[in-house]
């Protein structure tokens, strides 16, 4: 078992290349079948190069995980499973090329190939015409690939690759349609936000190294206590910049709902259970880093208190479907970032695994429901639960597992993180203020988590149908409105799910805190009723008017991308044209100004030199007179 995580790292990698390379390959346009047999053909072959090597990574983190992972949440620890493929030597402080599975990383190792494989089987359906399918279930693969080299990796720089190439391929899947201008755009935004945070994270690491003197995870996590309190908390401190930018933690969120415009298996993918959850797994792998740096838990936490919170009230507000599961991932995420703040690694890693559940399969619910309606807009969605019973159902564990509403998952793990903020108001962790600042955030996201949710479930599936007008058809031809549930490989991926969004939380083997719990559903079933309440005065308006004059706020997320715009991107781009006005002006005028000039003095001196021998002796003739004069007058 000891090339387990290697080999559940290649696999993936080696689809990835096999599906850019072979999906196409004799099918070429020489051949007698028309272009969508063959588009087809290709899509098929992508399809079974990419599904067979993940459920294959499947099955070996499975293993991996069957002991290790129970061992970690009995608080119990196990020795990793790996081994080190050779050193790179820098001249410096050497690269240990190690792979192992500790308790840790084989939970998080199942997670990221269950959630992918169930979105590259889903894709299948979803993408089946698409022409691009091959590249995008390869890069699909790769990012798959890159997430279990953070996950399983045993060396930070190591781990500092897959890190990167998830992002290289954030930007790829992101982008898929990228004849949209908007979905460009999201793709740029998202890689260059990331990539800022990544700027700290290095460096971060690079802290961590030089002060261990090795840049393996053990090496480092053993000489935490001999490292001074200055190294630590820069370190740290460092490390949440990219920490922030991968998990969508305020001051660099903005770019999640902005994703939304990549295909909506990509949002499951990214957005719930893989990158987006990079973040919080870097904390809580290098966590005794972090509970020796106390004033960084406090910065945590406070970011973790303004994120849940605003983002919830963001989400409350939004129309677009994706949209509002986007606000909910950074809600929820800035509620495991609160878990660590608070000590508790294994309830918001708990917390991480419902999530990724539940979260994966509200955004392929949410899928199937766009690709029903052909809308992201909740206006043009509603009484869906007769035409779509099954995405009913499921979506209907997703929403309760996410309001923490029993016996749903979310129920359970959301209970922990409670209990652990609960204690930090008594513990000498944070201080006073971080500590009462992140539980009051806590409580009042669990209403506000309630309501936005009850409102997405509410305007999709019950009230009256939304008419969607049509097209005028061809003489002879009638309208044709597909009201059939969507394709088996959309719909089996989306079954399965719920069933770890409704029974992991009792499967995780839950110590409840009765009061903690109480609270938790009496707060959520507020928000709900509030939201109902409102709802029911009339079906048709959007209960999101309950918000009064905070809704335009609360609706274009507080307006951070407004004053990002105006203090970062407008300066920016206003620097940037004085540069290229500077360049122009000054360096190439310099430039084209000496030409002119020399082209003027050649002119002056193409006067003297026109070819009139009578001019040049005439000249001769001056000069010597002048030598004369000059010699008689001077001497």
């Amino acid at each position: 078992m000891t090339t387990f995580p290697l080999l559940a790292v290649l696999l993936p990698f080696a689809a990835a290349f096999a599906g850019l390379l072979l999906s196409r390959r004799g099918l070429t346009r020489s051949r007698p079948e028309g272009t969508t047999t063959r588009q087809r053909a290709a899509n098929t072959r992508a399809a079974w190069i990419a599904i067979v090597p993940t459920a294959a990574s499947a099955l070996l983190a499975i293993s991996l995980a069957w002991t290790p992972g129970l061992a970690y949440f009995a608080g119990t620890t196990t020795p990793p499973t790996g081994r080190t493929y050779g050193t790179i030597v820098t001249g410096g402080i050497p690269i240990s090329l190690t792979l192992q599975a500790d308790a840790l990383s084989s939970v998080i190792g199942v997670l990221v190939t269950l959630v992918a494989l169930a979105v590259q089987v889903y894709s299948v359906g979803y993408l089946a015409d698409d022409p691009r399918y091959p590249s995008y279930s390869a890069f699909i693969s790769l990012f798959t690939s890159a997430m279990l080299l953070v996950v399983y990796a045993g060396d930070l720089l190591v781990l500092y690759v897959g890190w990167e190439i998830m992002g290289l391929c954030s930007y790829l899947l992101i982008g898929h349609w990228w004849e949209d201008r908007g979905n460009s755009r999201a793709a740029v935004k998202a890689f260059l936000v990331t990539r800022l945070g990544d700027v700290g994270f290095l460096f971060g690491i690079f802290v961590l190294g030089l002060a261990a003197g090795s840049f393996r995870i053990a090496d480092v996590l053993a000489k935490v206590p001999d490292m001074s309190a200055a190294t630590l908390v820069t370190a740290t401190m460092l490390l949440l910049a990219g920490v922030a930018g991968k998990s969508a933690q305020v001051p660099l969120h903005t770019w999640l709902p902005d994703a939304m415009a990549g295909p909506t298996p990509i949002s499951a993918l990214i957005h719930a259970a893989t990158m987006v959850a990079a973040g919080i797994f870097i904390v809580a792998r290098l966590f005794p880093a972090f509970l020796a740096a106390r004033p960084t838990l406090d910065v945590l936490a406070v970011i973790a208190a303004l994120g849940m919170l605003g983002a919830a009230l963001a989400a409350l507000a939004q129309d677009d479907l994706k949209r509002v599961l986007a606000y909910s991932t950074v809600s929820q995420l800035a509620y495991m970032a609160g878990g660590l703040a608070a000590g508790s690694d294994t309830a918001t890693v708990f917390h991480l695994l419902t999530h990724g559940a539940f979260k994966a399969l509200l955004f392929l619910c949410a899928g199937a429901v766009i690709h029903h309606v052909g809308s992201n807009l909740m206006t043009q969605m509603g009484g869906l639960r007769r035409e779509l019973p099954v995405t009913f159902v499921t979506m209907t564990i997703g929403f309760a597992a996410l309001m923490g509403i029993p016996p749903a998952s979310g129920f359970f793990s959301k209970d922990g993180v409670l209990l652990a903020m609960d204690g930090a108001l008594s513990a000498t962790g944070l201080t006073d203020a971080a500590a009462l600042l992140l539980y009051g955030s806590a409580l009042a996201t669990v209403a506000v988590t309630g309501a936005y949710a009850t409102r997405a479930w509410l305007r999709t599936f019950f009230g009256q149908a939304r008419a969607v007008a049509l097209q005028e058809p061809e003489p002879g031809t009638a309208h044709v409105v597909d009201v059939r549930e969507a394709p088996r490989t959309m719909l089996v991926p989306v079954i399965l799910l719920a069933a770890p969004a409704l029974l992991l939380g009792i499967a995780g083997e839950p110590h409840l805190d009765v009061g903690v719990a109480v609270i938790s559903v009496v707060l959520a079933a507020l928000g709900a009723g509030a939201v109902y309440a409102f709802w029911r005065l009339d079906p048709i308006a959007d209960p999101a008017r309950l918000l009064g004059p905070l809704r335009a706020p609360c609706e274009r997320a507080f307006y951070v991308d407004t004053l990002y715009a105006a203090l970062v991107a407008r300066p920016v781009l206003a620097l940037a044209r004085l540069v290229v006005r500077t360049d122009d002006v000054v360096v190439d005028g310099a430039v084209r100004g000496s030409g002119k000039s020399a082209r003027g003095l050649s002119g002056v001196l193409r006067l003297a030199q026109n070819g009139n021998v009578q001019l040049y002796v005439g000249g001769l003739l001056a000069g010597v007179l002048l030598i004369a004069v000059g010699a008689v007058v001077f001497t």
